[in-house]
């Protein structure tokens, strides 16, 4: 039984993402410093040596919060953008970022006080690793701050995110991985930005594993069984991906089967070097990506974890409104190992 548990704990992959990101610790920026799944967050994050925590807000409210939710903030820092003595640093920076954009000196006052674009700020000037918020606001939100902030890595062009999923038992597997994508943020990409999903979500699988992703371009239609404009589009993303990456694996347009179950990948596409085997799946759009991987999580009894945002040039990553505390530890540790 001891063995069992000691094995699991081995295995459990967000269990060695936590210990990668307390091995190379890294310092994660919080902008909602008086939510209290937030604070119970940075507590157990601090307590495990895991990641330094700075706290934005208001310094007095973030107190009270503390105190009514028991947590110790002797190891945390708290900042207050509105008085800040970087305030003024930062304004200057975003003035020049939305200098196009015709923006005024009181409007990137008002915007920098803003914990998500302050934190953002951080992240930017590498006063922080990473951010990690969206447990009180919007996806959108927490998106257009990063954006503006800190912007796409060099060579993609659209942000996407995906999910960590982790499935109990597959096939006889012990919590087997895939990472999804894109399920939150572009709701119909072309080719050219299926492409660029694939390719962030290649180096997020990268990143987080240390290992080979094989890229399975989902559709309807597995190797001409089927035309449609829908399945064009995803033949010309494999194009793309291939001629931008040769050195990586991947294939489409496959169905699910064929993409994850090597005796169907057999009878349907037995030359394909990812058929079968694949653990990235690009869905067509934001349907079927949304619906997939909540399917997984409720039918499989799957472990979500994300929206992972991607193609940023440095982690902010996005949380559910639902959150739970172990669900923000779990993204404030893949933000910090995507920072190494």
């Amino acid at each position: 039984m001891v063995q069992s548990i000691v094995h699991q704990l081995i295995t459990d992959p967000l269990k060695q993402i936590r210990e990668r990101a307390k091995s190379n610790k890294r310092c994660i920026v919080f902008p909602e410093g008086t939510e209290p799944r937030t604070l119970l967050a940075a507590k157990k994050i601090t307590e495990d040596g895991m990641a330094d925590v700075i706290l934005l807000g208001d310094k007095s409210q973030i107190a009270k919060a503390a105190r009514e939710n028991s947590v110790d903030l002797d190891s945390v820092d708290a900042i207050n953008p509105e008085s800040s003595e970087q305030l003024d640093r930062f304004v200057a920076e975003f003035v020049k970022l939305r200098k196009k954009k015709g923006i005024s000196l009181r409007e990137a006052q008002q915007t920098m006080m803003n914990p998500l674009y302050f934190g953002a700020m951080l992240v930017r000037k590498g006063i922080a690793d990473a951010s990690v918020a969206g447990a009180v606001n919007t996806t959108g939100d927490v998106i257009r701050a990063a954006l503006q902030v800190i912007g796409l890595k060099k060579g993609i062009k659209s942000l996407s995110s995906c999910f960590l999923m982790v499935i109990p038992e597959y096939r006889g597997e012990k919590n087997k991985v895939f990472l999804y994508a894109d399920c939150g943020v572009i709701p119909i990409p072309d080719s050219q930005q299926l492409a660029d999903i694939a390719t962030a979500t290649a180096g997020t699988f990268q990143s987080l594993f240390n290992s080979e992703p094989n890229v399975a371009f989902l559709s309807f239609s597995t190797k001409g069984s089927a035309r449609h404009v829908d399945v064009d589009k995803v033949i010309e993303a494999v194009k793309i991906f291939r001629k931008k990456h040769p050195e990586l694996k991947a294939d489409g347009e496959l169905q699910v089967d064929a993409a994850i179950v090597p005796e169907i990948a057999v009878r349907k596409t037995p030359h394909s070097e990812v058929a079968g085997k694949a653990n990235i799946l690009i869905f067509p759009d934001l349907d079927a990506g949304n619906i997939a991987y909540k399917l997984t999580e409720r039918l499989a009894n799957a472990r979500a974890v994300g929206p992972i945002l991607q193609g940023l040039a440095k982690p902010a990553t996005d949380l559910s409104r639902g959150c739970s505390v172990d669900d923000i530890v779990d993204a404030a540790a893949i933000a910090c190992v995507m920072a190494l």
